[in-house]
C-alpha cells in the first residue's frame, strides 16, 4: 500500500489554483450537513416531534442515516480531512482560525469514533444501554451535536472570510479580483 503524497499534485493544488472550488466544495458539505442538525432542531423544538421521529430531512426518507454510527463517523472524518488538507492555503488570522475550527473537529472526530467503536463492539459507555460519546454523559446527543457542528463552522466562516479579504497566498484565487 503507497501513501497519498499530501505535499505535491492534486493535493497542492487545493490550496493553490484550487483553492476556492475546494473550499466551495467544503462549505456546500458542511452546510448540508449542518441543515440537517437545524432541520432536526426544528422538528423537536418547533414542531413538538419526539427525538426518535425526528430524522432531519435525509433521515425522513432514510430512517437508517439517523442510526449509523458509520455514516456519522465518515461525515466527521472527511471533515476533519477537509480541514487538515486545506489548512495550507490559509495564512496570518485567517490560519489561526481555521486552526481553531481544526481543534474543535478533532475532539469531535474522537467523540465519533468512540461512538462507531461502541457500536461495533456493542461495548457501551458508562453502563449505557446505547453508544454514548463522553460530552454526551452530560447534555443529550441532538443539542450536543448541533452544538459541535456550530462550534466547527463559526470559526471556519470567519477564517474563509478572513481569508478571501487578505489572501496573501499568490497562488490562491479565493481574493476578490
Amino acid at each position: 500500500m503507497t501513501a497519498i503524497p499530501i505535499r505535491g499534485g492534486r493535493w497542492q493544488s487545493l490550496n493553490a489554483g484550487g483553492h476556492r472550488t475546494a473550499l466551495n466544495v467544503f462549505l456546500f458539505i458542511v452546510i448540508a450537513h449542518w441543515a440537517e442538525h437545524i432541520v432536526q432542531a426544528i422538528q423537536i423544538w418547533g414542531l413538538g416531534w419526539p427525538v426518535p421521529e425526528s430524522r432531519g430531512v435525509l433521515g425522513q426518507f432514510f430512517p437508517w442515516v439517523v442510526k449509523s454510527e458509520a455514516l456519522h463517523y465518515g461525515y466527521a472524518l472527511i471533515m476533519l480531512v477537509g480541514l487538515i488538507v486545506l489548512r495550507k492555503g490559509f495564512t496570518g488570522t485567517a490560519r489561526t482560525w481555521w486552526n481553531i475550527s481544526l481543534g474543535i473537529q478533532v475532539w469531535h472526530h474522537l467523540e465519533h469514533l468512540l461512538l462507531l467503536f461502541q457500536a461495533q463492539s456493542g461495548l457501551f459507555l458508562a453502563g449505557k444501554a446505547v453508544p454514548t460519546s463522553i460530552a454526551q454523559l452530560i447534555v443529550p446527543r441532538v443539542e450536543l451535536h448541533l452544538f459541535y457542528n456550530t462550534l466547527v463552522f463559526i470559526p471556519m466562516i470567519v477564517a474563509m472570510v478572513l481569508h478571501r479579504r487578505q489572501s496573501e497566498n499568490a497562488a490562491c484565487t479565493c481574493a476578490p479580483a
